[in-house]
């Protein structure tokens, strides 16, 4: 039995020290660099170099982002011309996105339906900007070949009709940036949607020359090395790369692999993502085409996400046609399934998903039915304790019974208190003239803790809980409670769990089990309270149910 009890100890001990570890790993403030919460004047970016793909590309100088591909094809001058690069600035109903003329790029993504900060309701969330403090900013482009865009080339020079697009009576928005060359023209063009995130960009090729026109379409996610501003005890989610193989559906390639060198793949299809807390970008190219993909970091001190899509040749006078798509917002399960396949595992619920997974669909029926994530959180609560009913009865009913044998071990430790191995004997006797199976109590608590550990995760990964009310003083579950009520609450009920269950024998398995409530409460402090609402509301069904058992039990003795 004393085995059993300090490997129980153990185990909670370490679980509770790695949930910590983990949690101090994690900031409750917002996941995003202070500056990328700030709206600043866009600045067009500086051009740096970034690896070549050696499968496609020949060289990229330090005067260029663009990979320089080897594309065979008879070249297309451009008209020289003085050039006066614009910023695009599209809204729809759930994005602003500026865009620079010069290439096309991606300057600049603000979330309307997010807020930066729940005390600041016109403050959105600014997910990628381009300014002198901070680089997050998504390019693309058509390089070698005729392909305007190249290490030596630059950016393609693209005009526009206006500067300031919003949705239409279509509820769309469709932004047209048009480039001439000699014997072509190219409009690259964006297409964003109602109540969408992710954007269609679209390249339209119309070949007037003899000869075929060849380029190869790539895309890229720049981003600095910035960390995100955190608390005191705060969480710390990953922040970096993340990627789909054919070998691994889900690889994540962090900023210290990519300083340590090149990450390099081909496949068909596939995605290449950066994530943070919450909140994702990702390039997801031609599906049927077989993509070159490479995470690396820059000279310049930039990390580079990049797929080169297979090459692209539009026959003479005829027109052709290439595009990607490019996701910027939240974590939102249903629709990252929709995009890609294993898109939705950048949602990291650890590697107990299996688990989390369907307990966040089942939170989010139960929301659809209630309207308040809080009273979804308890509702679940008492699903999951529904679902463990019998089990917790066989472990309270063996907490009960061992409680009862106390006076009974207490005598057989003053008799053979010396002789360890006599006492151990004579326990197991008394156990089973008594009925009395030590490791009741203990198995089926620990069936529960997979659960527990699958739903810290989900409601930590869940953006539907981000800035989402409770009652009263609660108004974030995402974050911790800011009158530390539900952590002490917490202390309570766990304290009144401890005095239901037996003693142990040994002083100092009893004094370390007394200290646990204090512990908890101290590092539950910190918990999202929407997870510490999950915990005391389990806590006051585990005493009412074990309270019962306990007494009946006695009353039978």
């Amino acid at each position: 039995m004393n085995w059993l009890r300090n490997s129980l100890i153990a185990a909670i001990l370490v679980i509770t020290y790695v949930l910590f570890i983990r949690w101090n790993e994690f900031s409750e403030r917002q996941q995003v660099p202070t500056v990328a919460n700030q709206p600043a004047a866009v600045t067009t970016p500086a051009y740096e170099a970034v690896p070549s793909d050696d499968a496609v590309a020949s060289s990229a100088t330090e005067e260029s982002d663009v990979p320089e591909v080897s594309v065979s094809a008879e070249p297309v001058a451009a008209p020289k011309a003085v050039y006066q690069p614009k910023l695009v600035t599209v809204k729809t109903d759930v994005l602003e996105v500026q865009i620079d003329t010069n290439g096309g790029d991606v300057l600049q993504v603000v979330l309307l339906k997010h807020l930066a900060d729940k005390a600041d309701d016109n403050q959105p969330f600014v997910l990628m900007t381009q300014n002198s403090a901070h680089t997050y900013v998504a390019r693309s482009g058509l390089a070698g070949g005729n392909g305007p865009d190249g290490a030596k080339k630059g950016r393609a020079k693209y005009s526009v009709a206006k500067t300031n697009y919003s949705l239409n009576s279509d509820d769309q928005v469709v932004v047209d940036l048009t480039l001439d060359q000699e014997n072509a023209q190219i409009t690259k063009r964006f297409t964003f949607a109602k109540s969408s995130y992710l954007i269609d960009v679209e390249y339209i090729i119309t070949n007037r020359a003899d000869t075929p026109w060849a380029a190869k379409l790539y895309g890229q996610i720049i981003r600095d090395g910035s960390e995100p501003s955190y608390g005191y005890m705060g969480m710390r989610p990953y922040l970096g790369a993340a990627i789909t193989t054919p070998e691994v559906n889900y690889e994540k390639v962090s900023f210290d692999d990519m300083d340590d060198g090149p990450f390099k793949v081909e496949q068909k299809g596939g995605w290449v993502s950066l994530i943070q807390h919450y909140f994702i970008s990702a390039w997801i190219p031609p599906k049927d085409a077989t993509n070159s993909y490479e995470l690396s970091k820059s000279s310049k001190g930039n990390y580079v996400l990049r797929f080169i899509s297979e090459t692209t040749t539009v026959a003479p006078h005829s027109v052709g046609t290439v595009k990607a798509g490019f996701y910027a917002g939240p974590k939102n399960i249903r629709r990252l399934e929709e995009i890609s396949p294993h898109l939705d595992l950048t949602i990291d619920y650890s590697f107990l998903w299996f688990i989390a997974k369907p307990l966040f669909f089942a939170l989010d029926f139960i929301h659809g039915l209630v309207g308040n994530w809080g009273v979804a959180i308890i509702l679940l609560t008492v699903l999951i304790k529904a679902v463990f009913f019998y089990p917790s009865a066989m472990s309270y009913r063996s907490m009960a019974k061992m409680r009862k044998l106390q006076p009974m071990m207490a005598e057989l430790k003053e008799r053979y208190g010396e002789d360890k191995q006599k006492m151990s004997g004579e326990l197991m006797k008394l156990y089973k003239k008594e009925k009395v199976n030590p490791f009741g109590g203990c198995l089926p608590i620990l069936l529960q803790m997979p659960v527990f550990i699958s739903l810290y995760w989900m409601i930590m990964e869940s953006v539907e809980l981000r800035h989402q009310p409770f009652f009263l003083w609660i108004q974030d579950l995402s974050v911790k409670d800011p009158l530390f009520i539900l952590p002490l609450l917490m202390g309570v009920t766990m304290y009144i769990q401890q005095k239901l269950n037996p003693t142990p024998p040994d002083p100092m398995q009893a004094k370390v089990m007394q200290m646990m409530p204090i512990g908890f409460t101290f590092l539950f402090m910190f918990f999202p309270a929407g997870l510490v609402l999950y915990w005391v509301v389990n806590n006051t069904l585990s005493i009412s149910q074990q309270y019962v058992i306990t007494r009946n039990i006695e009353k039978a003795g």
